[in-house]
């Protein structure tokens, strides 16, 4: 017979969801956006936006063919593929 044992809580108990009146409406997209940009904000997290390059785009393609052959080509080529290769094989610790 297998012994009781008692069941420790490690975190806080979760709180039950809120049901919705059958006034209120459900909160918009743009609301719960807001809502989650104040919480990440009380976090002490800043929101940054950036275009980068789109690597579906054509001109992504050629420009990373392009950038390649250059690398190829290069005095260093032998020695950058090395470095590359060691850092395939590198585990995060």
């Amino acid at each position: 017979m297998r012994a009781k044992t008692a069941r420790v809580r490690t975190s806080a108990p979760k709180a039950s969801p809120k049901k919705a009146s059958k006034t209120s409406r459900p909160k918009s997209s743009r609301d719960k956006v807001r809502a989650h940009r104040e919480r990440m904000r009380k976090r002490g997290m800043k929101l940054i936006q950036i275009w980068v390059p789109d690597p579906r785009s054509p001109y992504f393609a050629a420009e990373a063919r392009r950038q390649a052959r250059l690398a190829n080509k290069s005095p260093f080529a032998a020695e950058d593929q090395a470095w590359v290769d060691s850092m395939s094989d590198w585990k995060p610790v």
